[in-house]
């Protein structure tokens, strides 16, 4: 178990359908899912996807910590291990956060999504989980899932002109009150 290299855009296997895990691989994962969180930790990272570190399987996990010095204004969350999710959109009216990415390093882009979904998946047990998530969360789950579906926040950014290095981002929008926080 150990901390792995995050494959960043342009490798092809982020741009692939991950395979579902089959019961018994989900309850034979602890090494994959102790991989994504030493990864993620040492990423300081809120979430990440098992294609993300070149494994081509749906899972994913996603952790917002009490602190993080990356996200210092975000809300605790628990913890997630999810495994073969479905998503359902409950409100599709959309909100907006300035999103980054460990496969997208260096970059920010302003993505909007639904507001509200429920996420249908399995947990490290292979046990059927179905949470109802709004707000900054729901961004962060529909951000990973995606990786699970061959999809970067890139691909999202309806405006390009909201796509921008971090150094400009910090000195040219971070201020803007009309955008919510980075994700």
């Amino acid at each position: 178990m150990a901390r792995r290299n995050v494959i960043r855009m342009g490798h092809p296997l982020l741009r692939e359908l991950a395979k579902p895990l089959s019961k018994e691989e989900i309850l034979n994962s602890q090494e994959l899912i102790q991989d994504l969180f030493d990864t993620m930790a040492e990423e300081k990272g809120i979430g990440i996807a098992a294609p993300q570190i070149g494994v081509s399987l749906q899972a994913a996990i996603i952790e917002l910590p009490k602190e993080n010095p990356r996200y210092p204004d975000i809300e605790e969350s628990d913890t997630f291990i999810i495994f073969n999710p479905k998503m359902t959109v409950l409100d599709s009216t959309t909100q907006g956060y300035w999103e980054g990415c460990l496969s997208v390093p260096g970059l920010r882009g302003f993505v909007e999504r639904p507001r509200k979904v429920c996420i249908d998946y399995l947990d490290q047990e292979a046990n059927s989980q179905r949470i109802e998530l709004e707000g900054f969360l729901a961004t962060v789950f529909q951000h990973e899932l995606d990786h699970l579906f061959g999809v970067l926040y890139v691909d999202r950014i309806s405006d390009k002109t909201k796509l921008s290095f971090i150094e400009e981002f910090i000195q040219f929008h971070s201020e803007d009150e009309q955008l919510e926080e980075d994700v």
